[in-house]
């Protein structure tokens, strides 16, 4: 199941371009999976406990780098797409990756049946989103002009005062 809920995303990755980063990747899913499942794909597994990077370095394919960090301290516009699954709250989460993503790409997101929408929607607008697309269960936001300055705010600012 952990790997089916991973893979809904590849025909989304699809159709976008550039290298990929998954925003907390944990236990590896989706990062790894997905790697997997594009192995033409730079995905970069980005982690902030050292323990976690210890064991996604003994699994990651050829095609995957891990980075032990925080997203808030990442270079910004660097990928064409960030994932994120089981981060935090949606406003979190889209603070969190947003402005990891160049113009043109996307966030994609694993969100509950509850997740708010237009809250999310409010939170895009503010970081150079555009409104949320569902796709495949997923929560999609395409990121069309820069972020701009000042986010992401400080680490653990976000998921102390969310946006939304």
């Amino acid at each position: 199941m952990l790997l089916d809920d991973a893979l809904r995303a590849v025909e989304v990755l699809r159709d976008l371009e550039g290298p990929i980063i998954d925003v907390g990747s944990g236990g590896g899913s989706p990062g790894i999976p997905l790697a997997v499942a594009l192995p033409e794909r730079d995905v970069t597994l980005l982690e902030a406990e050292r323990r976690k990077c210890d064991f996604l370095e003994r699994w990651a394919p050829p095609n995957a780098r891990v980075v032990w960090g925080r997203a808030e301290e990442q270079e910004r516009d660097a990928y064409g797409v960030a994932l994120a699954k089981a981060l935090g709250q949606p406003a979190v989460a889209a603070e969190w990756c947003l402005p990891l993503v160049r113009p043109g790409g996307a966030a994609v997101l694993w969100l509950g049946p509850s997740a708010d929408l237009e809250a999310l929607a409010t939170v895009s607008s503010l970081l150079g989103g555009a409104a949320p697309e569902e796709r495949y269960g997923l929560v999609v936001l395409r990121k069309v002009s820069p972020t701009p300055p000042g986010f992401p705010r400080r680490v653990g600012v976000a998921k102390k005062r969310p946006l939304a």
